[in-house]
């Protein structure tokens, strides 16, 4: 990388300074995410899935610097799924591994052949895709060994996928950090939970990588996301802080004051059992005087054509596409 790397959104030119601390900043919030929710342990095989966007790139090569200084033994086995998509320059992955000196296994599957024949014009594809390619990405981490299978989704496509589940699926519902697979065999990691997409985009122009557009396929990201992308951009352009509000409200859960009676037992509850957060819920939460202005209804209204769009809705939109 240049010892200056340009930043065009902000009309300025960083020095390698600017840079490190960036990169350093992120590798904290890897290391932190990781340690929280134990994510990667000695002697683990990290299957780190590439699609040739941004994020992607950006985990791998988080994930290989920390390594360099963990206290533990890991490896890295870098992958990406050629579905045949036209257009995919199935040769610029490769090169880019091989520049890196790391291991990695290219697979090729014709899923987008199945997907055209399957899905009818004009009807997303999304929801067929994500099931044939994780399919292949568990069948190929069995056979690769691995223990983690490491996704590149951050902070935004998590508060993103809460918001979608709450507005059209009525679910409280995100992307977990860790989980265990479909097939129960693998565990599935996203070392990039505490960092935003603005930050990994400035990471990816500095390191200058050899980005593939999401697009080849044809399909358009879902219409859905685009609005809720929107509404979380704008709030935190109108009031900075409330992102990070979110994302830390994803850890403060308090069944007792929602509604779900498998999370806690509200036909049992009898008196002489007080709860942590008592009945503050009655009292008017304490927001800050310019919020409390603008009032509820703007605070959390929904673009027009997102609701118009619901009926299109299904489970397919909550899939992101990440590997």
């Amino acid at each position: 990388m240049d010892a200056i790397s340009a930043l065009p959104e902000q009309g300025e030119t960083y020095v390698s300074n600017t840079f490190l601390r960036l990169k350093k900043h992120l590798e904290r919030q890897v290391g932190r995410a990781i340690g929280d929710f134990n994510m990667i342990e000695d002697g683990d095989v990290v299957m780190v899935c590439c699609s040739g966007g941004k994020d992607s790139y950006s985990l791998l090569s988080l994930l290989l610097s920390l390594r360099e200084r963990a206290p533990i033994n890991f490896r890295i086995i870098a992958m990406n799924l050629d579905q045949k998509q036209p257009g995919f320059p199935a040769e610029v992955l490769p090169a880019y591994f091989e520049k890196l000196g790391i291991e990695y296994r290219i697979i090729t599957e014709d899923t987008y052949s199945i997907v055209k024949d399957k899905i009818p014009e004009g009807k997303t594809t999304c929801s067929l895709c994500s099931r044939l390619r994780r399919g292949i990405i568990y069948r190929v981490a069995r056979e690769l060994g691995a223990t983690k299978i490491a996704l590149g989704h951050h902070r935004d496509d998590m508060l993103e996928t809460l918001f979608l589940n709450m507005f059209f699926g009525g679910r409280i519902k995100s992307m977990p950090p860790k989980l265990t697979s479909d097939d129960g065999q693998h565990i599935v990691i996203r070392p990039l939970a505490y960092c935003n997409e603005r930050d990994l985009s400035r990471f990816a122009r500095a390191m200058e990588f050899p980005i593939i557009p999401c697009n080849l396929c044809g399909s358009q990201e879902n219409l859905q996301r685009k609005h809720v992308k929107a509404m979380l951009q704008e709030w935190e352009q109108r009031y900075p802080g409330r992102i990070q509000s979110l994302t830390t409200a994803l850890a403060n859960v308090v069944p007792s004051h929602l509604q779900d009676q498998r999370l806690f037992d509200f036909k049992g509850l009898q008196k002489g059992q007080p709860l942590a957060e008592g009945d503050v819920a009655f009292d008017a939460p304490d927001l800050p005087q310019q919020e409390a202005a603008v009032g509820i209804a703007s605070i959390v209204r929904v673009d027009r054509d997102a609701v118009a769009g619901a009926e299109e809705a299904s489970g397919s939109m909550l899939v992101s596409r990440k590997c």
